[in-house]
């Protein structure tokens, strides 16, 4: 398995990816935010590569000097074979490189039930922010 930089030539696996993973409203506000995030800083944008496909995708951004992970979305069949871990792993490489003051996961009703992945890495409540809308994507 592979974790790199999203490429232009990804965008329909990811996708399709989101649409197969997400629900109908979780999609459309993720649609919304990948499509800023990619206009404004595209290296917070990782692909998970497994078998020449699009296994996973992660979505990134900083705002205000701190690193927040957005949405974490692996394909049904590659799930529990740790592309997650691989690719939060691999995004607070970027941010540490970023030197971001402090690393946060962005906790909306769409992703309660991945925290449970973000904690066997060793994430914890404190680095949990919880939102009732969706965390604007900022160019920080």
């Amino acid at each position: 398995m592979l974790v790199r930089s999203f490429q232009l030539s990804d965008y329909s696996s990811i996708t399709q990816l989101l649409e197969n993973v997400l629900s109908e409203e979780c999609y459309e506000e993720t649609m919304s935010a990948f499509a800023k995030q990619l206009s404004w800083d595209s290296e917070l944008v990782l692909v998970a590569v497994e078998q020449e496909r699009v296994a996973g995708v992660i979505i990134g951004t900083i705002d205000n000097n701190n690193g927040y992970y957005y949405r974490i979305a692996v394909e049904g069949e590659f799930q529990r074979k740790g592309i997650g871990k691989a690719m939060i792993e691999a995004m607070k490489t970027r941010f540490t490189q970023r030197k971001v003051r402090k690393i946060l996961i962005s906790v909306d009703t769409h992703n309660e039930m991945v925290l449970p992945v973000y904690e066997s890495v060793g994430y914890r409540a404190e680095h949990f922010t919880r939102t009732t809308h969706q965390l604007s994507i900022v160019n920080g």
